[in-house]
């Protein structure tokens, strides 16, 4: 199953901001009746179809996830009945009622969009700059985690976010929380056999001549300076392991693609530095250049099967435009 990108999501905005709504006057029984009115929708079914697509296409005006919403807390019956299933079956002549008076916008996200949202994982792509989730010394700034939890307590307040894996802060695209405990433990406690695609796409400098490899390595933390680090001691750290393959190159850059065998904190970041080819504008890990302004490395693939449908899940982002330009401007592209 392929997933497009999510649309963008506007301007950064202060996630943590609710919309507001006026209050309804105290008056007599008959205002109130008619508030109600108002407040309520009545639809007809044309066609058989489920009942998820077409609250969509009658709310269009509002989210996927608010419509959502509007069906769990009750809102919704069908001839009479209230419905909650998101599959419910619908059939011709059937009358759908909308009741509004309880439903909250969606919040407007910075720095990342939602590719898919269901009742046990939530997936997003994450730009540049924006942090997985906050350090001790980073309690104060705006990340992924942060806004996800305000989303989804937007519709329910006891709702929480649930930290499966990370990306750094520098790097962006495609990464996923879950929704509830046991989702979380179910992905991190079988990673391995539940993850089936991991695919970067790297921007480093020089040309690399190779057109595939793997490097394995064990990688340790320096206590000091806490960068990664591949430790020449056999089974004396966390062993990694990176394939990469060659998608574009030149005198100066090469972009690859690069697929995790596992998951160690930095391990594309300090295995390029390891065979000459650092990221671009990683500093940290050795780069000398910025070419593009930002760290050249971004998660483009994510499949994994789902933890309580078993379904195969797998969302693709594009590569990002600024990662093609040093073939655009430089000579001796192949």
């Amino acid at each position: 199953m392929q997933k497009k990108q999510g649309k963008n999501q506007g301007p950064k905005k202060n996630f943590s901001q609710k919309p507001t709504f006026k209050q309804k006057p105290s008056s007599s029984p008959s205002y109130s009746k008619a508030n109600q009115e108002m407040n309520t929708r009545q639809y007809t079914v044309k066609e058989p179809m489920e009942l998820l697509p077409f609250l969509i296409e009658k709310l269009s005006s509002l989210g996927r996830n608010s419509v959502k919403a509007i069906l769990a807390r009750g809102q919704v019956a069908v001839n009479g009945k209230a419905v909650t299933a998101y599959n419910h079956p619908l059939l011709p002549d059937q009358t759908v009622t909308i009741n509004k008076d309880k439903i909250v916008e969606d919040i407007p996200l910075a720095g990342m969009s939602i590719l898919h949202e269901d009742d046990d994982v939530i997936v997003i792509q994450k730009d540049a700059g924006l942090l997985s989730i906050a350090a001790n010394t980073q309690e104060n700034e705006i990340t992924a985690y942060r806004q996800l939890t305000a989303h989804v307590r937007n519709h329910d307040p006891k709702a929480r976010i649930f930290v499966v894996h990370r990306l750094d802060r520098d790097t962006s695209g495609v990464m996923m929380f879950a929704k509830n405990e046991k989702a979380q433990q179910h992905l991190q406690n079988t990673w391995q056999e539940s993850v089936k695609e991991r695919t970067y796409v790297a921007l480093v400098e020089g040309m690399v001549k190779k057109p595939e490899g793997t490097i394995s390595s064990w990688l340790k933390e320096h206590t000091k300076s806490l960068k990664m680090f591949s430790t020449p001691y056999p089974n004396d750290g966390q062993h990694a392991v990176t394939h990469y393959k060659t998608i574009q190159t030149n005198r100066s850059f090469s972009l690859l693609e690069v697929n995790l065998e596992t998951g160690r904190k930095n391990q594309i970041r300090v295995h390029m530095q390891d065979i000459g080819h650092p990221v671009v504008g990683d500093k940290k890990y050795g780069a000398k250049t910025k070419e593009i302004g930002r760290l050249g490395l971004h998660a483009r693939v994510l499949a994994f099967i789902h933890p309580t449908t078993g379904q195969l899940l797998r969302f693709e982002t594009n590569i990002p435009k600024l990662f093609m330009n040093p073939f655009r401007e430089a000579p001796g592209t192949k």
